[in-house]
């Protein structure tokens, strides 16, 4: 049932709330779909979160996006127990096929909007931000213009030893790689990030990088380093870096999101 979020929380525009459940043959996890009341402008925002975490670090990009009249959706990835306690089973299901979620919600939020999109937004934070920028390519988002962003990520081959890695995180670590699916161990899915990166594959997109001069994980020039990789493949790329955008509070990347978009897109 559809819920309407309270003036504290969204301003002085009343939004209407739809929990969703998203579905693929591997795998089910949950969404919410933020619908602005009235007519909504001809875009749609899709978001994700990182590594071990919930769609919860998302929201307050959706309410701003929604607020100014963009119809947004947020979800979980499979197998990340802050969402859901939605299993996977095995690791190259998720590698192979959870970028094409941004599709499933894509389609999922479509369905509850009047008129037709012709713009699409799709980011997220950290492994949020990978899958986002790995989306814009895939079928469903061609013919529409698109724009990729993506909050803490970076590319930094300089650094051979995850921040996670280190002693100072272990034990932090060690309560974290269980906040997932088994398949989705930190062990698997570090180096498959940090890989992943590098073999991105994309031309002819818009991008734009927030991140953090505190972010301790994405370090010193990652952000440039990621931004020059998609450069080089031909995709136009921007950055942004606030003063304080920790990796660990992708929430407080709204307001800088915001201004992006305003920016970008004339909201």
């Amino acid at each position: 049932m559809a819920t309407i979020l309270s003036d504290q929380y969204a301003g002085s525009m009343p939004l209407k709330v739809q929990p969703l459940t998203l579905t693929q043959p591997w795998c089910r996890t949950q969404c919410l779909a933020l619908i602005p009341e009235g007519p909504p402008r001809p875009i749609r925002a899709v978001y994700s979160h990182g590594y071990t975490a919930s769609k919860s670090d998302c929201l307050p990009w959706a309410i701003r996006a929604a607020e100014s009249g963009i119809p947004a959706i947020i979800f979980d990835w499979p197998g990340h127990y802050l969402g859901g306690l939605n299993e996977v089973a095995r690791f190259e299901d998720f590698t192979a096929h959870a970028h094409t979620l941004f599709a499933t919600a894509w389609d999922a939020l479509d369905a509850l909007c009047d008129g037709p999109a012709t713009q699409a937004i799709l980011g997220g934070h950290s492994l949020g931000a990978l899958m986002a920028i790995k989306a814009l390519p895939l079928p469903r988002f061609q013919g529409l213009k698109r724009l990729g962003v993506g909050l803490g990520i970076g590319l930094n081959h300089k650094v051979e030893t995850h921040l996670f890695d280190t002693s100072f995180y272990q034990k932090t670590l060690s309560v974290r790689r269980q906040l997932v699916s088994p398949a989705l161990d930190s062990d698997a899915m570090f180096p498959w990030i940090r890989d992943e990166k590098g073999r991105l594959a994309l031309s002819g997109e818009r991008v734009h990088l927030i991140t953090g001069q505190d972010d301790l994980v994405v370090g010193d020039g990652g952000m440039e380093a990621f931004a020059e990789h998609l450069r080089a493949q031909g995709n136009v790329v921007t950055t942004f870096a606030p003063s304080r955008m920790a990796h660990h509070e992708p929430t407080a990347g709204a307001p800088h999101l915001h201004a992006f978009l305003k920016t970008e897109l004339g909201i």
